[in-house]
């Protein structure tokens, strides 16, 4: 029997790179509403999105979305996710994920898979997911972070850095090897007395120079465990150019 698993989908209206993120259309519908189905479909107990703009709100009500309204203030999703958890009262052992507002092509296994990790690893208070890299200039690009996974499976690492460095296997400056290295995918499941922990701590030293929030997380001691997918999800939407890009993937099925 699988763990009851509840989602949360932040959907901030003012994104910086791209304005009204949540409610442009993709094939029809709006992007919100493409997550939003992904969530449903990965058997999640409950879905709810957590946006601070009245435009979102009722756009997400007129197909049926459950619509949590949370402070503009809030500087990252995972505060927006802690003030949806408190304000529902869900119980501290309770699993939640943070499904990203702007992942309309997220397989729906993907949620359903960090959940179960996590309620697979009780020591853990955070799962989340990693790809194997598959180009140098993927491993080579500082916007795509790199997790560094332990042999059980929890984090040792997050970074920007190319990393693990293959020492032997560099010849000009540049990598010939980086079969080893694994790409962050953005989705994460805590418990909800550990996002709760988590939202109450302030940026710490190596989360504030890698500009990477889960290192938060491992600079306290909690524990983070990685789960291993096949292959990299679909990159998010980010730029006007991501939109154009996911249309594409969208229209060719």
């Amino acid at each position: 029997m699988s763990t009851p698993f509840h989602v949360v989908i932040p959907a901030r209206f003012g994104a910086s790179r791209l304005a009204g993120k949540p409610l442009v259309d993709l094939a029809g519908r709006p992007l919100i509403r493409w997550v939003w189905e992904c969530a449903r479909a990965s058997g999640a107990a409950t879905v709810i999105v957590a946006t601070d703009d009245a435009r979102v709100r009722s756009v997400a009500a007129t197909f049926g979305a459950d619509v949590a309204m949370t402070s503009p203030q809030h500087i990252s999703g995972t505060d927006r996710i802690a003030e949806v958890v408190r304000a529902r009262g869900l119980l501290p052992e309770a699993i939640v994920v943070n499904l990203q507002g702007d992942e309309p092509l997220m397989p729906a296994a993907v949620p359903a898979r960090v959940a179960a990790a996590l309620a697979q690893h009780p020591e853990c208070g955070i799962a989340t997911a990693a790809a194997p890299i598959s180009s140098l200039a993927d491993f080579l690009d500082p916007s795509c972070v790199k997790a560094l996974r332990g042999g059980n499976g929890e984090a040792l690492y997050f970074s920007r850095a190319s990393v693990p460095w293959p020492r032997d296997k560099v010849v000009g400056g540049r990598p010939s090897d980086f079969t080893h290295a694994w790409r962050h995918i953005g989705i994460y499941a805590y418990r909800v007395k550990s996002l709760l922990e988590f939202a109450g701590w302030p940026p710490t030293p190596l989360e504030t120079v890698e500009k990477l929030e889960q290192l938060r997380a491992l600079e306290h001691g909690m524990r983070v465990y990685v789960v291993a997918l096949e292959e990299a999800p679909p990159a998010g939407v980010d730029t006007p150019e991501d939109l154009e890009r996911v249309r594409a993937l969208l229209q060719a099925g």
